[in-house]
Order: structure tokens, then C-alpha cells, then sequence
């Protein structure tokens, strides 16, 4: 039981201590879950996509080998029965290219032909031939220049199509990259596939590659090479029944003769932009690559987008419920707050209300000492007594209404004058700035007005019509305030006088309560008397005085608490 109570204690201090942070932090940590969680989708997602691109880039390369396999096979099937005879007439070239019933696995090739080997001095015998059989005005071409030590023509290739007539006679030898192709298929004896070329028959310059098996006859001394059984092939042609067969999908396909570089494409469809996947592929004995590309998936995996979707969702809530928690704590510390300042503020009233009042009791304690020292007959001891009680109840009455807080100088001073002020035969003027004092100057400040009020109603301005009083006040520094009243148009001053009540009041007992000297005059004119009073904060109860932004008055103190917590 301690320990659950502890851990609630413990849980509830963290809620009021850090009211905003905690709800942050709670998301934070959920959301660097889910985001970990994306990560590893994402990750599983890569991999998934990496594999399938990867088995698609292994089939579509099986099936373009399986495509080249097919055209080495026929060739080297024509080239064992042209090896086989001394001449090659066309009719038996026709009957045995009809006799390979070449099928849908042939596609993408243009067809396949014979190129035999003319030696310089066969040059003649070659043109005759031709004449005979291809179309007028066939000849070899490019006419030999004697850099090499044979021409290898286009003789024959099957179908019997314009296209394909295009090529007849032409030197496919004189062609590096053709030679080439020829010179290494016959070392090897091998079919042999070329780098990129343009076909002859095609007048776009699309690109494309022949496949070479060299045809070898025997002679006394070993094998001479007759010639070539040889296809074109048009490249974009040759990837497009490629895929036929394994279809690429969304995938974009590229084959190149070599490096995976612009100038050795050959060809390509569709359109990428995501990972690649990179396959050496081996046509006819010559190594291409080939590279498939995802499309740019431009964001996260669905999977990847209801994981944040259900991380946001959680995380919110969660944020949501300790917010409400913590709340909850808040208003319940501020409730507790709120009664250990109520107990503060009943220990403070009844300290405050025990020092006013033994202070009152020891300023009426005097006031009565000195009135009887003064007074010849009960009836003055009586009248003198009443109105200075009346005068320190008048200033508590207006402590009263401020809460025991600051009271204007003006409110105090109009409280004692107010019955003189209305007299039509005498002037009263009070003028200076707003200033609040202290309750303990207030109540000095009105005791010292009403004996000079009393004395100039007895013997001074306020005893005779067209008497004049005036009480003016001005700061005289941050914290000190002056303040002046003078008497005019009363009966004169004696200069000898005796020492009265009011006089010893003013000068011993308000200026031991203000801390500062009280300068009274009895000049021929009028009374004049100076009081330089502090302007300070009440100190004994500073709970109650008027507060600034920021602090709290006791009597609303709780809906205020709550209310800055919210904020």
C-alpha cells in the first residue's frame, strides 16, 4: 500500500512539475517510435522491392539468352550443311532457310543470310554471280581497297524482302565493328554477336546487332573459311519479344553492348526513376548488361503512411489523456494552494487585527492621557475625547473600505475637512497629485488634520467668515511625500500663547509615528504646519495591500491561481 501510494505521489509531483512538457515529451517518445517502426517498414519495403527488381532483371536476362541461343542454334544448324557443300545456290539457301520453321521464339530478328568469303581476284566472279541472282545493279560494295586480304558480302538473306534486298552486296567486313565480330567468331568458332551497329536495310539508323558462325570447308592442309551464316537483329525489336515472354510491368528496361553508358544503348522501354537493378547478359558470346529501373515511388509505402497515420493517432491521444491528467493535478494542487493560503491569510487577519488594534488602543490611550492633562472641566475633557475619536474612526472607516490597504492623501484630508469645506463663509482648497499612504501614515496624517482642523475652527481661519485654509502636497523624492497647510484671513496670532493638545499631538505623537520632524508655525497670518510623510507599502500585512499584475488578493485568490493556469 505505501508503495502504490508512493508511486501516485511520485506520478502526480511529475504532472504538476512539468505540466507542459510531459504531454510533449509522451508524444515525442511515441512519435520516435512510429518513426523507428517506418524505418524498419521502409527498410523491409526496400529489400521486397530490392529482390523483385532484382528476379525480374534474372528473368527478363534469361530470356533475351534464350532468344540469342535460338538464332546460334539455326545458325550453326546452316552452317554444318553449308560447310558440307562446294557451292551454295541460292534455291538450296531458300529450301533449307524454309526447312528451319523458324517460330515465334525466332522474333526480333530480320531474317537469315549468307555471306561468303571473295578473295581480290573472285571480285569479278562475285558480280556475275549477283547479277544472276540479286537484282539488277547489285554489286559489292564498298569497292575493295586492297587493306584487306578479303571482302565478306551480303549473298544471300532470307525472307526475300525489299528491306532485306537492301543489303545484298554490301561488305560487311569493311565495317569494324562487323569485322571484328567475324574475326573473333572464327577464332573461336563460335556464333559471335557485334557491338552496336546500324543495319543496312534500315535507312532510320535504328540500332541494332549481328550475329556471326563462321562457315570452315575442308582443304588439303586443315579448314579455310568459306564464309558466314549470319542474322540482323533490330535491337529494340529483340528486347520487345524478349518481354514478351517476361513481361517487365512497371519496370523501366534497358540493354546496352557494354558499360552502362548512352553511347552503347541499344535499347529501351518505359520510364524510371527509382533503384536499379544490374544483369550481365552473354548474347552470342559477347557480354551486354542489362539494367532494370523501378518507377520513382515519390514517398512512403502505404504501409509505411497508416503506421505514421496510427502513430499520430496515439500519440495524440495519449498527449491528450496526460494533459487532462495533469490538468487535473494542477487544479488540485492549486486547490491545496489555494486553502493553505486561506489558514495563511486567517493567521495573518488576526495578527493584523490584534497590532491595529492594540494600536488603537494606545493612540485612544493617549489621546485621553493628554485631553485630561488639558482639560480644566469634564465637559471640555468630554468634547475634546469625542472628537478625536471621531476623527481616528473617520480615517478607520476609510482603512476600512481600502482593506486595510493604501489610502489617498486626498480622501484622508477630505474626510476631516469635509464639514468645513461645505461652509459657504470660508474656503477650503486641497490640491496635489495622486498619493497613497501607508494605513499607519493615514491614520497619522488624520489625527494631525483634525487638531489643525479643530484648533483653525476655535481660533484660526475656520472661526470667522472669509477665512481661508489650503493643503497642498508634492513628492519631494521616489519615496517622500510634502505636505503643507496654511491658514489666511483669521483672526490674528497672538505671539504669546500656551501649549495646547493639538500641538503636543502633532509634534510628539504623529512625528514619532512618521519617523520624521513635524514643523509647526504660529506666524501672525495663520498656522503653518509641514509634514513630510514616507510613501511606503504597508509591511505588517502585505497579503492585503492592492497587488500588481501578478499577485494574487486573497479573496479570489483560487479562480485567479486556476485561471493562470490554464494560460
Amino acid at each position: 500500500m505505501e508503495n502504490g501510494s508512493g508511486d501516485r505521489i511520485s506520478t502526480k509531483r511529475w504532472l504538476v512539475s512539468f505540466p507542459r512538457a510531459l504531454p510533449i515529451v509522451i508524444f515525442l517518445l511515441i512519435m520516435a517510435v512510429t518513426v523507428l517502426s517506418v524505418v524498419a517498414i521502409q527498410r523491409g519495403e526496400d529489400s521486397r522491392a530490392a529482390a523483385q527488381l532484382r528476379s525480374r532483371a534474372m528473368a527478363i536476362a534469361a530470356a533475351l539468352e534464350r532468344r540469342a541461343n535460338s538464332s546460334s542454334a539455326y545458325l550453326r544448324a546452316g552452317a554444318a550443311l553449308l560447310a558440307t557443300q562446294d557451292n551454295v545456290p541460292l534455291s538450296q539457301f531458300r529450301t533449307f532457310v524454309s526447312e528451319l520453321r523458324l517460330d515465334a521464339d525466332y522474333r526480333g530478328h530480320e531474317g537469315i543470310g549468307w555471306a561468303q568469303v571473295v578473295r581480290p581476284d573472285q571480285v569479278d566472279e562475285f558480280n556475275e554471280m549477283m547479277q544472276r541472282t540479286a537484282p539488277e545493279g547489285v554489286r559489292l560494295h564498298p569497292w575493295p581497297d586492297g587493306s584487306q586480304p578479303f571482302s565478306v558480302p551480303v549473298t544471300y538473306l532470307q525472307p526475300d524482302t525489299e528491306r532485306n534486298r537492301r543489303a545484298l552486296g554490301f561488305d560487311m567486313f569493311s565495317e569494324p565493328v562487323r569485322r571484328a565480330a567475324m574475326i573473333e567468331a572464327e577464332r573461336t568458332y563460335r556464333p559471335t554477336a557485334t557491338d552496336r551497329v546500324s543495319l543496312i536495310q534500315d535507312t532510320d539508323s535504328v540500332p541494332g546487332f549481328v550475329i556471326y558462325m563462321p562457315v570452315l570447308e575442308p582443304t588439303p592442309t586443315g579448314r579455310r573459311l568459306k564464309g558466314f551464316m549470319y542474322s540482323p537483329f533490330n535491337a529494340p525489336a529483340f528486347l520487345a519479344s524478349a518481354l514478351e515472354l517476361e513481361e517487365a510491368g512497371a519496370f523501366a528496361v534497358r540493354l546496352y553492348d557494354g558499360d552502362a553508358q548512352p553511347d552503347h544503348l541499344l535499347a529501351s522501354f518505359g520510364e524510371g526513376g527509382g533503384r536499379s537493378a544490374t544483369e550481365l547478359v552473354s548474347i552470342a558470346n559477347n557480354p551486354w548488361v542489362l539494367q532494370v529501373e523501378s518507377p520513382d515511388a515519390g514517398g512512403l509505402s502505404g504501409l509505411s503512411m497508416a503506421t505514421i497515420i496510427f502513430g499520430l493517432l496515439v500519440a495524440s491521444l495519449l498527449m491528450l489523456l496526460v494533459r487532462m491528467l495533469t490538468q487535473q493535478a494542477l487544479e488540485d494542487e492549486a486547490s491545496l494552494q489555494w486553502f493553505e493560503e486561506q489558514a495563511s491569510i486567517r493567521m495573518s487577519l488576526t495578527r493584523e487585527l490584534n497590532h491595529r488594534v492594540k494600536n488603537t488602543l494606545a493612540n485612544v490611550l493617549s489621546i485621553i492621557a493628554l485631553t485630561r492633562r488639558r482639560a480644566a472641566e469634564l465637559n471640555e475633557f468630554a468634547d475634546g475625547l469625542d472628537g478625536r475619536i471621531r476623527a481616528l474612526s473617520a480615517t478607520h472607516d476609510l482603512l476600512t473600505q481600502s482593506e486595510w490597504g493604501t489610502t489617498p492623501i486626498l480622501s484622508v484630508v477630505e474626510a476631516e475637512l469635509l464639514p468645513y469645506a461645505q461652509a459657504s463663509d470660508h474656503e477650503v482648497e486641497m490640491r496635489g497629485p495622486h498619493i497613497e499612504l501607508a494605513p499607519n501614515d493615514a491614520l497619522s496624517l488624520g489625527l494631525a488634520t483634525h487638531e489643525l482642523a479643530t484648533n483653525a475652527a476655535k481660533y484660526g481661519a475656520l472661526s470667522q467668515p472669509g477665512g481661508r485654509v489650503t493643503v497642498h502636497w508634492r513628492l519631494v523624492a521616489d519615496a517622500l511625500v510634502r505636505i503643507e497647510w496654511k491658514e489666511s484671513g483669521g483672526p490674528p496670532v497672538p505671539p504669546k500663547r500656551g501649549r495646547g493638545f493639538g500641538t503636543d499631538l502633532i509634534e510628539r505623537i504623529v512625528a514619532a509615528e512618521l519617523k520624521t520632524p513635524v514643523k509647526l508655525d504660529f506666524e501672525p497670518d495663520g498656522v503653518r504646519c509641514v509634514l513630510t510623510i514616507p510613501v511606503r507599502q504597508p509591511t505588517p500585512f502585505a497579503i492585503r495591500a492592492k497587488s500588481g499584475p501578478g499577485q494574487v488578493e486573497f479573496k479570489s485568490a483560487l479562480p485567479r491561481y486556476l485561471r493562470r493556469i490554464r494560460r
